[in-house]
């Protein structure tokens, strides 16, 4: 089990933002949210959860595990650095973090699962 540092305050409008996500999934989150809920991948997790100021879309606090899934807007070169930066700050925080693409979840759910369960061990 990892050690995440004290998690910074949020912002109000941060954590709106962040229901308003949970209500708006994608395909591949909520395909991926099906299999990870109610601690079916042996840790519990929690789904558009603020860390600072950023927004996460799967996270194990006790395991101290982001799962991120990203659409091709993702592979675009400002994205792929501020995901880089994001990543960057997460991981100072204790966390490790975990890409799977949309196509990924969408079309290979139990190779993305074998990947997240062997980062839980």
């Amino acid at each position: 089990m990892r050690e995440i540092k004290r998690l910074p305050t949020v912002s109000k409008g941060l954590r709106a933002r962040a229901g308003e996500l949970r209500k708006q999934m994608t395909d591949a989150e909520r395909k991926i949210w099906s299999r990870l809920r109610n601690k079916q991948a042996g840790a519990k997790f929690f789904r558009q959860r603020v860390i600072g100021r950023y927004i996460c879309d799967f996270v194990s606090l006790d395991c101290g595990l982001v799962v991120e899934v990203d659409g091709s807007g993702h592979y675009q070169d400002e994205s792929r650095r501020y995901d880089s930066k994001r990543d960057e700050y997460l991981e100072s925080l204790g966390f490790d973090v975990l890409r799977f693409s949309n196509r990924d979840v969408l079309n290979n759910i139990e190779g993305v699962l074998e990947v997240i369960h062997e980062r839980l061990r």
